[in-house]
C-alpha cells in the first residue's frame, strides 16, 4: 500500500476538516492533498521517476511533510536530511543515498551551494522558502502544475519509501531502508481512520528526520486529526501551542520533557485537553517523568514508546496504568520501579534476550535484545555486511542490552558497545546511571569506562549537578555503594556543567570517552576512590 493514501482517505471523508497548521498557515485535508498532487506534477515533469532520491534539508513546517508525500506518490525516496549536520557529515549523507533532487529550506542554501561541486548526480536544487538563483522556486512549482497532472506509481510493500540516516554517534551515519510495507503495518495496527467526529490533534516538535517524527505524521493524518508542526522545539511555544491548539496527543524526547516541566511558567497554560503524552528516543531519568506525572493534568496518559529506526518505530510501550502511582505503598513503590523499565512488546513484536550465540536467556539475565516484527527495516542502504549482522537469525540484532523480569517488562542495560569490563565484571552503565539519578543533587549523569592498567576499566560518573547544589566525588561514591555492589560504584567522578547530547537527547558516550579517556591518562592514580 502506498503511504499517499494515509493522505487520500481523510481527504475525501473529512476534505473541510483542518489538517495541518504551521505558523500563520492553516491548511484542511483537501487543500493539503492537492498541494502534494501539484508538487508531484511538478516533480515528475523536473523528470523525478520512481526509486529517485529526492532529499530535504528544512526544519519542519507543512512543506516539508507535502513534500515526503509527494515523492510517495511517484514511488521516489525520501531522503529527511539532519539538518544540524555539518558540512562533512551533509557530503556523506548527500553522496551515500545518490540523490537527484534536493529540497532546501533558506538558512542551508549556502552550505548545498558549496558541496553541489562535489555531488555529481545532485540534478536539481528547490528552495522551499524565498527564490534563490539557480534554483526551483516550490511555490512557483505548486502554482504551475496541475493535480490532475501527478502520476502515482504503483509500488510493492518491499520498496523503500523513506531512507533514514541514523544519528552517527559512532560513526557516519548509515542509511536505514524503510519501507511502504512497514509504515503500513505501523499506522494500521496503531491507529483508526479519520472520522466527522475526530476532534483531536497531534503537536509534532521531533524532527522529520527521526522515525518518532515521521511515524507521528502518518498516524496523526490517517487518523483525520490535526497536525500542528513547530520549525523546531521550544518549551514555552510548546506550551502555548498545547493551550492554544487544543493539543490532545504529542510525544517528546526525555531533554524536551524536562525542559518543559522545569519551564517557569508551567503552570501558567491550560492544559486540559491532553490527552496523551508519549516519550521516548533516549532513557528518561525517573526524577523526570515523576516531576511530569505530578505537574501535569491527572487524566493524561503517559507512554514510554521504545523502537529503532531500524523496526518502523515502536516495539515496546510502558503504559498508562503503569504511570498512575495509586493504591498502596507497596503498589506505588513497585510502578516506580517500573518507569526504569520500556515496558513491554506491542501486539506485532516478538522480543528475546540472546545471549553472544544467539541462545534465548532466562528473565533476569542480560543480553542483547533481539526483535521480530513484520515492519523492520529492509536493510542498510548499500552495506549488505552490516545488514546481514544486523539481521542474523531472524531477528533484528538491536545492540541494546536489556532483561526481562518475570512479568514481562523489559529493561535497558546500555548499549552493547557501552557495557563496562572491570577486572572481568560486567558493569550495565544505565544501571549506575539510574542509581545515581536518585541523588537528589543530580541534575544529570552518563556513566562510562575509562581505562585502566590493573582492572581493564574502571566507572567513570561524568554529572552535572543541580542549579545551586553542592555534592563531592566521595559522596556519590558512597551512594552508589549504598544501593549497588561495590564494584560497580563509580571510582572516578568528574562534575561538568552539560553533557554531550544528539538531537533526540541520547547522550554521546563516544564523544564522552574519547575526552575522558585523554584525561584519564593524564590524571594522576591516587585520584581514584576505593573500589
Amino acid at each position: 500500500m502506498n503511504t499517499i493514501e494515509f493522505v487520500r482517505i481523510p481527504a475525501s471523508t473529512v476534505p473541510e476538516q483542518e489538517c495541518l497548521v504551521f505558523e500563520d498557515r492553516r491548511l484542511n485535508y483537501a487543500q493539503v492533498f492537492e498541494r502534494i498532487q501539484r508538487l508531484a506534477a511538478a516533480l515528475a515533469r523536473l523528470g523525478v521517476r520512481p526509486g529517485d532520491r529526492v532529499a530535504l534539508l528544512h526544519t519542519n513546517s507543512n512543506e516539508s511533510i507535502e513534500a515526503y508525500y509527494a515523492v510517495a506518490m511517484l514511488g521516489g525516496i525520501f531522503v529527511p536530511l539532519n539538518y544540524r549536520a555539518r558540512s562533512e557529515e551533509l557530503l556523506h549523507l548527500l553522496s551515500d543515498s545518490e540523490a537527484s533532487t534536493v529540497l532546501v529550506g533558506d538558512r542551508y542554501v549556502g552550505l548545498v551551494r558549496e558541496l553541489k561541486s562535489q555531488l555529481p548526480r545532485l540534478q536539481r536544487l528547490i528552495a522551499i522558502e524565498s527564490p534563490q538563483e539557480g534554483m526551483e522556486y516550490y511555490p512557483a512549482l505548486l502554482a504551475a502544475a496541475s493535480p490532475e497532472e501527478a502520476p502515482e506509481a504503483e509500488v510493492d510493500d518491499s520498496d523503500c519509501t523513506i531512507l533514514m540516516y541514523t544519528s552517527g554517534t559512532t560513526a557516519l551515519p548509515k542509511g536505514v531502508v524503510l519501507t511502504y510495507g512497514g509504515f503500513t503495518e505501523y499506522v494500521l495496527t496503531t491507529s483508526e481512520p479519520a472520522s466527522p467526529e475526530s476532534r483531536e490533534a497531534t503537536l509534532l516538535a521531533v524532527p522529520i528526520y527521526h522515525v518518532a517524527g515521521a511515524s507521528a505524521i502518518m498516524t496523526s493524518l490517517y487518523s483525520g486529526r490535526k497536525l500542528v508542526v513547530m520549525r523546531q522545539f521550544d518549551p514555552k511555544e510548546w506550551l502555548r501551542l498545547v493551550e492554544q491548539e487544543r493539543i490532545t496527543h504529542a510525544f517528546l524526547v526525555p531533554t524536551m520533557m524536562k525542559r518543559i516541566v522545569d519551564d517557569p511558567d508551567f503552570d501558567r497554560f491550560d492544559l486540559s485537553s491532553l490527552q496523551f503524552l508519549s516519550y521516548g528516543a533516549a532513557p528518561m531519568p525517573v526524577p523526570v517523568i515523576l516531576k511530569a506525572i505530578e505537574k501535569f493534568p491527572k487524566h493524561v496518559n503517559f507512554m514510554n514508546a521504545f523502537g529503532q529506526t531500524e523496526t518502523t518505530s515502536t516495539v515496546t510501550i510502558l503504559g498508562p496504568e503503569d504511570h498512575r502511582l495509586e493504591g498502596s505503598q507497596a503498589e506505588i513503590e513497585r510502578k516506580i520501579a517500573r518507569l526504569h523499565s520500556i515496558g513491554r512488546p506491542v501486539d506485532d513484536v516478538e522480543l528475546a534476550i540472546l545471549d553472544e550465540a544467539g541462545n534465548p536467556l532466562p528473565p533476569g539475565v542480560v543480553g542483547e535484545i533481539a526483535i521480530r516484527t513484520p515492519r523492520e527495516m529492509a536493510g542498510y542502504w548499500k552495506r549488505e555486511d552490516e545488514t546481514a549482522r544486523t539481521k542474523a537469525g531472524g531477528w533484528i540484532r538491536t545492540r541494546d542490552q536489556g532483561y526481562i523480569d518475570e512479568e514481562g517488562y523489559v529493561f535497558l542495560a546500555g548499549r552493547k558497545s557501552d557495557m563496562i569490563i572491570r577486572g572481568g565484571e560486567n558493569i550495565a552503565p544505565e544501571e549506575v546511571e539510574r542509581v545515581l539519578f536518585a541523588h537528589p543533587a543530580v541534575e544529570d549523569v552518563a556513566v562510562i569506562g575509562v581505562p585502566d592498567e590493573e582492572w581493564g576499566e574502571r566507572v567513570k560518573a561524568v554529572v552535572v549537578l543541580k542549579p545551586g547544589a553542592e555534592c563531592t566525588s566521595q559522596e556519590l561514591n558512597a551512594f552508589a555503594k549504598s544501593r549497588l555492589a561495590s564494584f560497580k560504584a563509580p571510582e572516578i567522578v568528574e562534575f561538568v556543567e552539560t553533557l554531550p547530547r544528539n538531537a533526540m537527547g541520547k547522550v554521546l558516550k563516544n564523544v564522552l570517552r574519547e575526552q575522558h579517556r585523554i584525561y584519564q591518562e593524564e590524571r594522576p592514580p591516587e585520584e581514584h576512590l576505593s573500589a
